[in-house]
């Protein structure tokens, strides 16, 4: 999950990679976890209030929910970032719309469509290093390993 000597860490590619894996973990699990301390920032007056009032809830219930929300994403990036990366793009895509309802913090939703871009991102180089693991694992079980030898390739197709 979290290694480093996985393929492609030699390489630009993959050092990208792990630096967006490791950071789509860590901000969105800090960020969750401050909707419940307000240590960074206030979080309410970021939210539109058409939220919490669909759901007859104060804002700081709601945004408790959705710490609990942004944690659980930043451990699904360190368990399955292909598929989770998406998730938190929509995420992001998801607090644009909500800033634009509330029609404030337009710089903030900039700096989220950027990182929304930096998600997706992770999503398609996760995909990459997942398709490259796999690729050494399938060509790991094709090789025989003799004695004083050089490895020996062999081919298991099957004939038509």
């Amino acid at each position: 999950m979290l290694r480093f000597d996985t393929p492609g860490m030699a390489n630009p590619i993959g050092q990208a990679y792990r630096v967006l894996h490791l950071g789509f973990i860590i901000a969105p699990i800090v960020a969750g976890l401050d909707k419940f301390f307000n240590i960074l920032a206030d979080w309410t007056i970021y939210l539109a209030p058409v939220f919490p009032n669909l759901l007859g809830v104060d804002a700081q219930t709601f945004m408790y929910g959705v710490g609990a929300i942004e944690i659980a994403a930043g451990v699904l990036v360190a368990l399955v970032p292909r598929f989770a990366a998406y998730v938190v793009m929509a995420w992001l895509w998801g607090i644009i719309a909500n800033l634009f309802i509330l029609g404030q913090h337009f710089d903030i939703a900039l700096r989220d469509f950027g990182l929304s871009l930096g998600a997706l991102s992770l999503g398609r180089l996760a995909q990459a290093h997942h398709d490259a693991r796999m690729a050494i694992e399938r060509s790991d079980r094709d090789t025989v390993h003799t004695v004083h030898t050089e490895p020996t390739r062999i081919d298991t197709r099957r004939a038509a």
